[in-house]
């Protein structure tokens, strides 16, 4: 088995772990778990450190527990919120859990029959016939309220100028998640708790339950929280959060977030967010370094991490779309994207409406240029540029002649003209 901790340390992925955590992870395989918040039918790129370190974690040879909160997400995590979630009931809880399973299954392996295939467990099926009073007497009594108040956590919330303070219901959070490491602990045989530094409090909760209600030993583990190197929150785009689910953020939007990585931020990230080997990353880090203009780093990441997350042929048609923008491309490269893809890849660009008659009859150029868009600024303007061959109508250059028609619709709704390199319109045709 490799060195789980040893692979952390080098990687930039260990904020801190319990007294000796690496001796115990050296006897024999081992199970830790991570717990993943359901409220949402998809993680972003937030989530994927921990992603990771549950990954890694099976790579070394140990056993993977992903845990989805089914009733922490009934409740809510007070660390590091400055506000009380919304509650969910247990079908919408359900069906996010099987949604998250499967993108946890790019990274983790669920189906082998070997002793370390990774397991998805949901606290809710332990908690939801847990009665009130029993809770408090069989679990409440071994965690004194001092010891409870003293949690960053909390403190933070209830020192925070706030008109609503904390909820009972969210000071309880960090005794739900203790009994699950207990509950683990005792049925699972997990023995560690993996999660962001912001969850120390909460981890710790649960080795002192495995140790008062379970006699034994439980070892906490937790991973940096992310910062980039500007300031702004790692994981947010201009649009939110970056998300796995395609659907929410494209595959061609997952791929630029990456790309736009400072070099400071693809340093750290290389090591973080891919499987590759140190020798590997020391190298590209090394040639990166000669020629940054290539930006090897970010293509290198974009490559690895879209192509986990979404797989080759969604990272192919990334490449395809970024290439339209900055390489040389064809109508056909163009009718080739989903709409979707296609307006990510134009977003900002400015747009007129075109009736879906007036290209069933045939637009000259002069009219979709100057008088039915105003792209440029008068007819004359029009005639100039389509004289010096500046004029394209999806990427291919067209003369004062060309009419456009339905043939060449994108996505059967979109016709993208262009005057020089950069300049670009987009027609919509409704």
């Amino acid at each position: 088995m490799k060195n789980f901790i040893e692979e952390l340390k080098w990687r930039g992925m260990l904020h801190d772990s319990m007294p000796k955590t690496e001796e115990h992870l050296s006897k024999s395989m081992r199970s830790a778990y991570v717990g993943f918040d359901p409220t949402s039918d998809s993680l972003h790129i937030g989530n994927l450190v921990p992603i990771m370190l549950l990954a890694h974690f099976q790579r070394c040879g140990h056993k993977p527990i992903a845990l989805v909160g089914g009733a922490t997400g009934m409740i809510g995590d007070p660390s590091g919120k400055s506000a009380e979630r919304n509650l969910l009931d247990e079908d919408t809880l359900r069906y996010n859990q099987e949604a998250i399973k499967g993108q946890l299954s790019h990274f983790l392996d669920f189906s082998s029959n070997t002793d370390n295939a990774a397991v998805l467990v949901n606290n809710y099926d332990w908690m939801k016939d847990f009665s009130f009073l029993e809770f408090i007497r069989d679990v409440g009594k071994h965690i004194t309220v001092n010891y409870m108040m003293a949690k960053d956590s909390v403190k933070n919330r209830i020192s925070a100028e706030s008109k609503d303070g904390m909820s009972f219901t969210e000071f309880t959070y960090q005794l739900v998640q203790g009994y699950d490491f207990l509950h683990l602990y005792q049925n699972n045989n997990t023995s560690i708790q993996m999660g962001g530094s912001d969850q120390w409090g909460n981890i710790t909760t649960g080795t002192e339950l495995i140790r008062r209600i379970g006699g034994g030993k439980g070892y906490a583990i937790t991973c940096p929280l992310i910062t980039k190197s500007d300031g702004t929150k790692f994981g947010k785009s201009e649009g939110g959060n970056v998300w796995l689910d395609g659907k929410r953020t494209s595959p061609y939007k997952f791929y630029q977030y990456w790309l736009n990585a400072t070099d400071e931020d693809a340093e750290k990230y290389i090591r973080i967010f891919t499987f590759l080997d140190k020798e590997t990353i020391d190298s590209l880090i090394d040639e990166h370094k000669e020629v940054p203009h290539l930006r090897i780093l970010q293509k290198k990441i974009g490559e690895e991490v879209t192509v986990l997350v979404h797989g080759e042929e969604a990272y192919n048609n990334a490449i395809k779309a970024s290439n339209i923008l900055f390489g040389k491309s064809t109508a056909s490269d163009l009718k080739s994207l989903d709409e979707q893809t296609f307006l990510d890849v134009f977003d900002g660009v400015p747009q007129a409406t075109i009736s879906i008659a007036d290209v069933a009859e045939g637009i000259d150029m002069i009219s979709a240029l100057s008088a039915k868009t105003n792209f440029l600024g008068s007819n004359g303007d029009a005639r100039r540029a389509l004289k010096e061959n500046a004029i394209s109508v999806n990427k291919e250059k067209v003369k004062e002649d060309y009419i456009i028609s339905r043939e060449d619709l994108i996505a059967n709704k979109y016709v993208l003209l262009q005057r020089g390199k950069k300049t670009y319109y987009l027609l919509n045709i409704q």
